[in-house]
């Protein structure tokens, strides 16, 4: 797929509602993916594409830093939507990690190892596993600076992975109005230690390349 047509599939999806882009994607002959991190409002996008298609592969990179309540609530999502999971973990156990170098600061040189080590590791080797050519993603405009020049469908590169983002103009009164609608449960006490700051870019969507 070229620059030229991911532009027009964006034009083409411009108006379109979250439940229609899911559904144009999960339309496409192929091997679509959804990936999560059971952070708040995980809910919504895992809910409106397993309603359209229950048995997508649901990717989760568990870091092994999650705090107690994201477990508890990615275990009652798996088995709310009957999720089909495949869970990926790095190569290197937590308990060993803390031995050698803890959870770096943000500005400590080896806090990019580390992200390297607990995400975009197990997310290349989740890749090359699964094989997906079409990644469904929540991201968000309003999440940080470097989402809000994203588009609904990007390409890394040339036939690489559709990314597909269909909540991508959603405010958060959008997302808890759709939980409130479905009865859908919301976690809020979630910690991404590649990331720290909510609005810093964790490496996933600015560095991996699928």
């Amino acid at each position: 797929m070229t620059d030229t047509d991911t532009t027009n599939l964006n034009q083409q999806l411009a108006n379109q509602s979250a439940e229609a882009i899911v559904a144009w994607a999960l339309s496409r002959p192929g091997r679509p993916l959804i990936t999560t991190n059971f952070g708040p409002y995980s809910a919504v996008l895992l809910h409106m594409c397993t309603q359209a298609r229950p048995d997508l592969p649901v990717l989760w990179v568990d870091s092994g830093y999650n705090t107690r309540q994201t477990y508890l609530y990615a275990e009652s999502l798996i088995e709310m939507l009957d999720l089909d999971i495949h869970v990926y973990n790095p190569l290197q156990s937590a308990a060993r990690r803390d031995a050698l170098m803890g959870i770096p600061d943000v500005d400590d040189p080896r806090h990019e190892t580390f992200t390297e080590q607990v995400k975009l590791e197990p997310f290349r080797r989740a890749f090359a596993d699964l094989k997906p050519d079409l990644w469904l993603t929540a991201l968000r405009r309003e999440q940080t600076e470097f989402r809000q020049g994203l588009e609904t469908v990007t390409q890394d590169q040339p036939g690489g992975v559709l990314k597909v983002s269909p909540l991508l103009d959603w405010r958060e009164t959008d997302m808890k109005a759709y939980l409130l609608a479905h009865g859908l449960p919301n976690e809020n006490r979630y910690f991404d230690p590649t990331k720290v700051l909510g609005n810093r870019e964790c490496g996933l969507h600015n560095r991996f390349t699928a």
